[in-house]
């Protein structure tokens, strides 16, 4: 790979290469089944480390300018992409870099300052701006008697990704969006923030079943060529590419708020940095791994699951299974049992944090890949580390990756597992680690962040990390270190605890001058009360057929009254 076609972009299924940045967005998930990856990691100019004193917008300028070509997007149209994004933000610095703990070096990464309260903002307000900016531009240059371009947007939500989608694409022209969430395991506010949008392209269809049966829909809608073709589907989820690229800059962002805020140098020796994050479907923290790959100086992401722990289990031991541990079993701890066994049931158990209650984390797809690849390639998959490994080499090592990939996760399909090698394990292991966090854990760091940080109210997923954050001070601070570095870890605080009142009142309901209603932000008053729009789907009903006359009539309906 060069860094000519670093703006190009491949299937880890193999069936699709070289494709534009345009593409991937719009077609979101590739027709053989898999995800767009980069065919190579930028790796950051030489000055990048002038960038410590960029605003958010232009740090995210400089960052997504290295993966979308400028005769894709030219510059003055990106600015004003990423302006138009992140000025819906209620912080001046979109994602404030927060101290938690001074004395063990902690900070919180709070990603909940966009329009809906949660991290999901950062990214699907920038996918809905791209949506509108190429709709826009391939209307514009119809011919007489040509049909409109259209987009319907579709999507699966355990909470967050929902909201913070139909936001971003609400009322935008020639756009439809469908929101399927799994009835009854969204908060309150997030399912009232979905289902009280009544523009007339947003549709919420509550599914009778799991967040992992709605995305099993939404994956089966784009493997279906006849409605992809027909209703123009494109991916809200973060099985689109362009959500990871918008991820990567809040990386960055705290990178270089973490150095001004303790007065380090920036072109000095680099800090240790570990970043902790809750994790579900993965594609969070997959942005910090593209950022680490690219050269952001990131000791280790620590993967935080909850007690669906498919992706705790797998940095055990190498073996991805969709199975989960029951919490109350004496006989395990952290999912494992006393004697190394497995000691599992099927099925996704309902926990204090429901956007994290996921059985198959799509993204960790892409991560496999790119692992696979850099082993056949016997380099990272950058920009200049493969610049030797062109032509053949590097495109017979994308397709073993691919053909490997095909094989894992046929795998998954057929028997629930898959299991990768040794090699494999280990490079997994060289940037990441992983903590299993119960309700319990959940609850208990609530309250003691709460009473020793100032009233400090953490949302259940972001206990989730801190509480990993917590375990890796705990494990790493005897590691030896370059003589004046200092290790700092920053946890990624991905919802508004507003947002998430059950779990915040078992915490601290009867803590002295703890009230919930103090925490409510003015936004939320009366959201449970307004009119909603939503559609029920039965489980009889979840077929690909049922699904698909459900889009087909909806959209229908739109035009006819537009």
């Amino acid at each position: 790979m060069s860094s000519s076609d670093a703006q190009t972009y491949t299937s880890t299924r193999g069936g699709s290469s070289g494709l534009s940045f345009e593409d991937v967005v719009l077609k979101g998930l590739a027709e053989d089944g898999g995800l767009f990856v980069p065919q190579s990691i930028p790796l950051l100019p030489s000055n990048w480390r002038e960038w410590a004193s960029l605003s958010f917008e232009d740090l995210a300028f400089e960052i997504m300018s290295l993966y979308i070509a400028r005769s894709e997007i030219d510059s003055e149209s990106l600015k004003e992409i990423v302006r138009k994004s992140y000025g819906t933000f209620r912080h001046k610095d979109v994602t404030p870099l927060v101290p938690l703990d001074k004395a063990k070096n902690l900070y919180l990464l709070e990603l909940f300052h966009g329009p809906t309260f949660a991290f999901k903002d950062v990214a699907l307000q920038f996918l809905g701006n791209l949506f509108e900016y190429f709709l826009v531009r391939r209307n514009a240059n119809l011919q007489e008697g040509e049909k409109r371009h259209h987009l319907t947007i579709v999507g699966a939500t355990s909470g967050d990704t929902g909201s913070a989608a139909i936001y971003g694409l609400r009322n935008k022209k020639d756009v439809s969006v469908f929101i399927l969430f799994p009835t009854g395991r969204v908060s309150a506010v997030q399912e009232a923030q979905m289902t009280t949008v009544l523009d007339p392209n947003v549709h919420c269809l509550s599914v009778a079943g799991t967040f992992d049966d709605c995305q099993d829909m939404v994956k089966a809608l784009f493997a279906d060529t006849e409605i992809r073709k027909s209703q123009h589907l494109a991916a809200v989820n973060s099985i689109n590419w362009a959500r990871i690229l918008a991820q990567i800059t809040y990386y960055f962002s705290a990178y270089f708020s973490l150095v001004r805020q303790e007065g380090l140098d920036p072109n000095g020796e680099p800090p240790h940095v570990t970043f902790t994050v809750p994790t579900g479907n993965f594609g969070d923290i997959l942005a910090g791994f593209f950022a680490k790959r690219m050269g952001l100086p990131i000791a280790k992401l620590v993967v935080a699951t909850n007690e669906n722990d498919i992706l705790y289990r797998f940095w055990q031991a190498g073996k991805y299974e969709k199975k989960y541990a029951p919490p109350n079993d004496p006989s395990t701890h952290g999912g494992i049992a006393a004697d190394g066994a497995a000691a599992h049931e099927e099925g996704v158990k309902e926990t204090l944090s429901p956007a994290m209650d996921i059985l198959v984390s799509s993204n960790f797809e892409r991560l496999v890949w790119i692992l696979l690849y850099e082993q056949q390639l016997g380099a990272p998959a950058t920009t200049t580390a493969t610049a030797t490994g062109e032509g053949n080499t590097a495109d017979a090592a994308r397709r073993q990756a691919s053909k490997d990939i095909n094989s894992l996760f046929a795998s998954l399909k057929a028997s629930g597992s898959f299991e990768v090698s040794q090699p494999v394990l280990q490079a997994a292991l060289g940037d990441f680690g992983a903590e299993r966090v119960s309700d319990d854990e959940t609850v208990a760091t609530i309250k003691a962040i709460y009473a020793g940080n100032d009233a400090y109210i953490l949302d259940p997923h972001s206990s989730i990390g801190v509480t990993a954050a917590l375990r890796s001070i705990a494990k790493t601070f005897e590691d030896p270190l370059p003589q004046h570095t200092r290790r700092y870890l920053v946890s990624l605080a991905t919802a508004h605890p507003a947002k998430f009142a059950n779990a915040v009142d078992l915490a601290l309901s009867g803590v002295q001058a703890y009230t919930f209603a103090d925490i409510i932000p003015a936004e939320f008053a009366g959201l449970e009360q307004k009119e909603r729009k939503v559609r029920l789907i039965a489980a009889q009903d979840r077929s690909l057929a049922g699904i698909r006359s459900v889009i087909v009539d909806e959209v229908r309906k739109e035009s006819v009254a537009s």
